[in-house]
């Protein structure tokens, strides 16, 4: 009678390495027609900032030509600009945003 020995097998946990995706500045440019109310708007609406850290960084946008807004994936950082630009052109305002890596 012949026997049959089962094939061992061990399965190993790995953890594949991953590295977190590089990340983006996403900064506000000032220029002379923007209502300063409304730069303090977008930033609330498209950034999740409070009214007083929105105030900060517009007068910061004001004083030094541009301000952050918040630090993202590129396509997350993209598609604020993208928001921002388009709600901007939509209430006839020049705002500009821009992202540069982090």
């Amino acid at each position: 009678m012949a026997t049959h020995k089962q094939d061992e097998f061990v399965l190993e946990a790995t953890r594949a390495r991953t590295t977190p995706p590089p990340l983006y500045k996403v900064l506000l440019l000032n220029d002379d027609f923007t209502p300063m109310d409304f730069v303090v708007d977008v930033l609330q609406k498209f950034f999740g900032m409070d009214r007083e850290r929105a105030t900060r960084v517009m007068l910061q946008v004001h004083r030094e030509g541009m301000g952050l807004c918040g630090v993202f994936p590129r396509d997350v950082a993209a598609t604020k600009i993208e928001l921002v630009v388009s709600y901007a052109r939509q209430h006839q305002h020049p705002l500009a945003c821009v992202m540069e890596e982090n």
